[in-house]
């Protein structure tokens, strides 16, 4: 399909800066069907069904975001030492290895080494076709505590770019099912959510569970692509695990619906399902990419932010819903002040019987 099919105008004053106060009162766009419905995301417990099961991502941001100086190669050569490097890690590749997008990436070749500061440096090495390295982090402390010295939190770019990130942002831009360390942006859906509210879900008789999808700077990227069919996802790390799945599988055996919280839980759930709707257990990479005419296994409905124009998530969410219904959709919540991306309002996308 066309890429430009999922356009649409945005005003820069819809992007959110910062969260609601508190989480869960953030408006809530439901379309439930053919109805729309505009709600606050605390409402959630009287749009759901007793029965119904909603799944978080219980991935944790780590601070991802570097900033260092080149130093020498691998050969002892200086060439352009002293270059300020920026690094966002996006995806792990080994006990020490991240693969990571970087900024100021032609005065970096492969065998050169990035001192980030705080005792911290890495090694770069196999640049690729995509302009990213591989960072080699050198000593023998694990990543996680040189990031705790050297990195901040990851905001997005449209965040970053009109504010620098602060304190706050530590607690705002982490969910409350926060538990595996790993992804390098929030599954934001969750953002919304609190103690209070899940309790209320609880006493509706709506259930939840958990799952890991380590979420990737791949997030952000634009198509670049004028097709679709030429596009080619980042893969990101997921886990659902035997007992989560049977779980799952026997709320759609009791008539229930099983709801996503998030893009991201969606993805591993559709990569973990059967074309007999069957989600079994999963644990690997998945670079699915959902457009028009996907037909959904294993999910009956989203609970998601809204998206940027032209990307990946707002075609999956017009696969879920329809393309045109997602546009309209969007032409009313800019209409009516809804807030756009990582910090901003909600919706809740149920495309009914199929």
């Amino acid at each position: 399909m066309r890429v430009d099919l999922f356009d649409f105008d945005l005003p820069p004053e819809r992007i959110a800066l910062r969260p609601a106060v508190p989480r869960d009162a953030a408006r809530l766009l439901v379309l439930d069907g053919d109805d729309t419905f505009d709600r606050v995301v605390g409402d959630l417990p009287g749009a759901l069904r007793a029965g119904d099961c909603l799944v978080f991502n219980d991935t944790r941001v780590i601070p991802a975001q570097l900033e260092g100086r080149r130093g020498g190669s691998a050969e002892g050569g200086r060439g352009g030492a002293g270059a300020t490097i920026g690094a966002t890690l996006h995806k792990r590749e080994g006990p020490r290895r991240w693969r990571a997008f970087i900024r100021n990436a032609k005065r970096l070749r492969d065998g050169d080494l990035i001192e980030f500061g705080a005792g911290v440096a890495a090694r770069a090495s196999d640049r690729g076709d995509d302009g990213s390295f591989a960072l080699n982090f050198l000593g023998d402390e694990p990543v996680e505590l040189l990031l705790e010295r050297a990195g901040r939190m990851p905001l997005p770019p449209y965040i970053a770019a009109k504010r620098p990130t602060d304190a706050q942002d530590a607690d705002d831009y982490q969910t409350m099912f926060a538990a595996e360390p790993g992804a390098v942006a929030a599954p934001t859906a969750a953002l919304h959510f609190t103690p209070a509210l899940l309790d209320a879900l609880g006493s509706a008789g709506i259930a939840h569970e958990t799952l890991t999808l380590h979420v990737g700077a791949g997030t952000f990227l634009p198509v670049k692509a004028d097709d679709t069919a030429d596009h080619r996802m980042h893969a990101e790390w997921g886990r659902i695990d035997a007992a989560t799945a049977a779980r799952l599988n026997a709320v759609r055996a009791r008539g229930g619906r099983v709801i996503a919280v998030g893009t991201t839980s969606l993805r591993l759930i559709e990569s973990a399902a059967g074309e007999d709707g069957i989600i079994a257990p999963f644990e690997g990479d998945t670079a699915i990419f959902i457009t028009p005419g996907y037909a959904f296994r294993g999910i009956d409905g989203l609970i998601t932010n809204f998206h940027l124009p032209r990307s990946t998530l707002f075609m999956l969410v017009s696969a879920l819903m329809g393309r045109e219904r997602m546009q309209a959709a969007y032409a009313h919540a800019i209409a009516t002040g809804y807030r756009f991306y990582s910090y901003g309002d909600a919706s809740l996308l149920l495309p009914g019987r199929r």
